[in-house]
């Protein structure tokens, strides 16, 4: 975020983060220079070798299978639109181009969604390729295309594949991508065809790092072995409804089966009986009966489920998959821990072209490439034969545009968190699982995993009725399961316990449908129509277009007993904790044209538990981004305020600390004695809770942060939540206060850093918010370490937390306190996801970027997230930045994280990260004579 400024300025920040990353482009190109000239591995690495897979933009190229010639336009940043006169035409051509750009990055895609890494990359991907093939992405994509698709969609994938194939057609690896040069050292892997089934597997990849609460559920049972109910039930608070408004405030849902309603024809029924209105999504109130729990309420949290409970068997199961999930190279986030978006939608009559503006920004990994890809597809005369007029984001081997707009309508999307997985604890023997008294068999298909360099691996996948057995692919897993012990309400132990996945997207879907259907859709009933079939992963959709605004939430959505909020594993052997079927696509909430003009979401609440009859999560967002984005709009709206273009994209960057604005006013009351730590306190006053690049109040404020979680929570909770490494003289199980010296025992943590706990995220906000009013809190309590005092109450862990934060930021920053700043800190690293974190030093040079000074912060608008378990390098980012004018769409604005290009001396690999850091957009063509403007570069695709 932009140092030297507030949020409201909207000036642009100061360059140390442009130098930063200017620095590390002349680094690697001295790196290629000396590469070039034979200093290491010249003979190999050579101009041509560097540019041989750059791609041909400009002249004529021959594409069979074309009907007809497509145009491929490029700016001066490398986006591609695309041009053609028939759909099949449009996407064989989207399959080339993205080929051209993006070829190495899809072939890994495709090779983890199908459990296939070893064969590019060796047996270090073994134990990914067994927990991937055991999940079976692949095989449920490949059902989905054979038995759910419409054959339209087919058709599609199809043309998609052979434009990709198109480009493959006589190349060799290295023709393709410099990464494939970097693995002919070791490896003589040959890139295969592409086929549709790779282009859905991606839709189960994505699906998985968007699936909602598993970890909290593995998290919870984990807890049990040092905490009680009460404990836990403390760190995981019921969402704030009274305080961060749920998304829909106004809205609606129907138990009436394809009820689709558009504004002027009546409403579908509110809850309860009542009557919508004429299709705005009037208020409903009340509650609908035949539902059964609440949605988003942590009850349970501190438990466990019937015959399930935190055992040290069990939780050393739930540590063993949690270290496997660790190790699985994330899809578009953060292995499912801290993703987040903001998107938000501003109606007419508050906008100064008297048209809707609509804001997304998806919270996803840092990757390099950027995980999205910029693009549009033009038909040159909307037709029956050719429907699409659509620009936006998309990845790299999927046709077809996932967020932007067309020439009607424009859409967004943010996680909605509804809970779509559930993990069962399963009574296993040699013979079966046992379900409902009886054994059952197991569903078993045996895998082969071919290894490059070495020899190919075979595993047996086995299923119960719930899923397949996570645990079989964990040697530790199985160990403690046969030893597990168990209460009297579950069965005898037998040979063990497994740990089954139940997770709607191992079903096949209809989601491909979807994304074609909303990008030709032409106004709400369309729209909504074409969401009901994006089942997987659940996202919140908003929408907009020339005259209105709206919101509906999509998504294979599970049902439970009432005795089973999802929450926490349950019994497998027991009937009652069986998924009893999925919401109506109907019943699900929506809202549309809201009487207050707006609608914001951000991985909040969807809507208030008294108003809505189904259980949607017990782990929602707290709402601390979304509460701040509507204060931000409301703010500029008032007394009659309209907001423009740039105002969505200030709104972005704001920077605002909303932990901070809680916590400084009783840090700034705290006397500490030492003149050091008082030098850094004073930073403190008259800050504005903002968290600019330079700004060293920032940094000293993130680090109390961090040390007051660490004291307060951190160094209490089991080793399986705690970052490696951090081993530690810990308090017995189940208390909270300081414990005698010869009780305490010696335990180091195992988790990866950047997903240990406490992450610092908007639920230890609330968390801490709650405990603030309780000042003599057991959690305030910390021990005597060292010289460093021992805590009893809220204020001397505050002062123990000063005291820390400071000698740490001496340890990293220096002990001038002019000299700190938050970028300092904070930094951004943009890392190949593949030879650039695991490939040869060399190669991660010249791979690599970075890094990049940033502002913003963890559960902030700009979020720059960080974990504070962890560290405070970034480890997720707003991926992309959009604000789309729909009273002109050519005066939309765009931006991607690093650029169109996935060659690593492309002109284009990180051309816009430097603006996007800055918190720039780019200008968005969108019409044939701004795009035409705009061109740089222009291919023409002849049959």
């Amino acid at each position: 975020m932009p140092p030297n400024t507030t949020a409201s300025t909207g000036q642009q920040p100061g360059k140390s983060g442009r130098r930063k990353g200017r620095k590390a482009r002349l680094i690697v190109l001295v790196l290629v220079l000396a590469l070039i000239g034979g200093v290491a591995y010249g003979s190999y690495w050579s101009i041509s070798t560097v540019r041989a897979s750059f791609p041909q933009t400009k002249g004529t190229l021959t594409l069979k299978g074309l009907s007809g010639p497509v145009e491929v336009k490029r700016d001066n940043y490398g986006i591609p639109q695309i041009y053609a006169s028939s759909d099949a035409d449009l996407f064989m051509a989207q399959g080339y181009v993205q080929a051209q750009d993006r070829f190495y990055e899809m072939d890994v895609r495709r090779h983890m969604a199908s459990g296939r890494l070893s064969e590019m990359f060796g047996k270090s991907q073994v134990d990914n390729d067994e927990f991937l093939r055991t999940l079976g992405w692949d095989r449920v994509a490949k059902q989905e295309y054979d038995t759910k698709l419409s054959a339209t969609t087919k058709k599609y994938l199809q043309a998609y594949a052979e434009g990709v194939n198109s480009y493959l057609q006589g190349k060799d690896g290295e023709d393709i991508s410099l990464e494939y040069a970097a693995l002919g050292f070791t490896n003589d892997y040959k890139p295969q065809a592409w086929t549709p089934v790779d282009s859905i597997s991606w839709l189960k990849a994505m699906a998985w790092d968007l699936r909602g609460n598993m970890q909290d559920e593995i998290d919870r049972a984990l807890l049990t072995s040092r905490l009680g109910p009460k404990q836990i039930a403390d760190l995981y608070p019921q969402y704030p409804y009274s305080r961060n408004k749920a998304i829909v405030q106004e809205g609606q849902y129907s138990e009436l089966a394809g009820a689709f309603q558009q504004g002027g024809t009546s409403g579908s029924s509110g809850t309860n009986g009542t009557s919508g209105t004429n299709g705005t999504g009037g208020t409903s109130t009340g509650t609908a009966s035949g539902g059964s729990g609440t949605s988003g309420t942590a009850s349970g949290a501190g438990g466990t489920a019937s015959g399930a409970s935190g055992t040290a068997g069990l939780d050393s199961q739930l540590g063993g998959l949690t270290r496997v999930l660790d190790d699985l190279p994330p899809a578009v986030g953060v292995n499912g821990d801290g993703i987040g978006s903001n998107s938000w939608v501003v109606g007419g009559k508050h906008t100064i072209s008297g048209k809707p503006l609509l804001a997304n920004d998806p919270h996803l990994s840092p990757s390099l490439p950027s995980v999205w890809y910029q693009m549009g597809l033009h038909c040159r005369s909307v037709s029956s034969t050719c429907q699409y007029d659509v620009s936006g984001y998309t990845f790299a081997g999927m046709p077809g545009v996932i967020i932007g707009h067309n020439q009607d309508i424009a859409w967004g999307m943010t996680n909605s968190g509804v809970d779509v997985t559930d993990l069962y604890l399963e009574k296993i023997t040699g013979d079966g699982y046992l379900y409902d008294g009886k054994i059952k068999p197991f569903e078993t298909r045996e895998e082969t995993i071919k290894v490059a360099g070495g020899s190919p691996k075979k595993i047996v996948v086995r299923e119960t009725n719930n899923g397949p057995l996570l645990s079989d692919r964990d040697e530790e897993l199985v160990k403690v399961g046969r030893k597990a012990t168990v209460d009297t309400a579950a069965p005898d132990r037998g040979d063990g316990y497994g740990v089954a996945l139940r997770w709607t997207a191992l079903q096949p879907g209809t989601t491909m449908d979807a994304v074609f259907a909303m990008d030709k859709a032409k106004n709400w009933t369309d729209f909504r129509k074409a969401a009901s079939r994006f089942e997987v992963p659940s996202q919140n959709l908003i929408y907009a277009d020339n005259e209105h605004i709206g919101y509906t939430l999509p998504g294979k959505i599970p049902m439970r007993e009432e005795s089973d909020n999802g929450s926490i594993p349950a019994p497998g052997w027991d009937p009652e904790y069986r998924w009893t079927g999925y919401i109506p696509q109907a019943a699900l909430p929506y809202e549309y044209d809201p009487e207050r003009g707006y609608i914001v979401t951000a991985n909040q609440a969807v809507i208030d538990s008294d108003k809505y009859p189904y259980t949607l999560t017990a782990d929602w967002g707290y709402g601390a981004r979304s509460q701040r984005i509507t204060d931000l709009i409301q703010s500029k709206i008032k007394d009659g305020g309209k907001i423009s273009t740039d105002d969505m994209r200030q709104m972005q960057l704001d920077n605002s600390s909303e932990v901070a604005r809680l916590l400084v006013p009783t840090l700034l009351k705290i006397d500490p004695e030492n003149q050091d730590v008082r030098e850094a306190q004073k930073l403190l006053e008259g800050w504005d809770y903002t968290q600019d690049a330079d700004s060293a109040a920032a940094a000293y404020f993130n680090a109390v942060w961090r040390n007051v979680l660490k004291l307060a929570f951190g160094n209490k909770l089991p080793k399986e939540l705690r970052p490696k490494g951090q081993c530690l003289w810990v308090e017995p199980v189940n208390t909270t206060g300081p414990a005698d010296e010869a009780e305490k025992v010696r335990e180091c943590g195992q988790r990866d850093p950047d997903k240990a706990q406490p992450d610092g995220g908007d639920r230890w906000f609330e968390v801490v918010r709650k405990l603030m009013d309780q000042p003599d809190s057991e959690w305030w309590s910390t021990p005597k370490v060292g010289t460093r005092p021992a805590a009893h109450n809220r204020d001397q862990l505050f002062k123990r937390a000063m005291i820390d934060a400071r000698w740490e930021l001496t340890a990293k920053l220096g002990k001038d306190i002019d000299s700190w700043s938050w970028g300092r800190l904070h930094r951004l690293f943009l890392k190949n996801q593949t030879l650039g974190t695991a490939g040869p030093e060399f190669i991660q040079y010249a791979l690599n970027r970075g890094p990049w000074e940033l502002g913003g912060g963890e559960a902030t608008v700009n979020a720059t997230g960080w974990n504070a378990a962890g560290g405070y390098g970034v480890v997720w980012v707003p991926s992309m930045r959009m604000v789309v004018n729909l009273g002109d769409l050519d005066k939309s604005k765009w931006i991607n994280l690093t650029g169109a290009s996935g060659h690593a001396y492309s002109a284009h690999y990180v051309d816009q990260t430097d603006k996007w850091a800055d918190g720039e957009l780019l200008p968005w063509a969108f019409s044939d004579q701004a795009v035409e403007k705009s061109t740089s570069d222009k291919l023409v695709l002849k049959p």
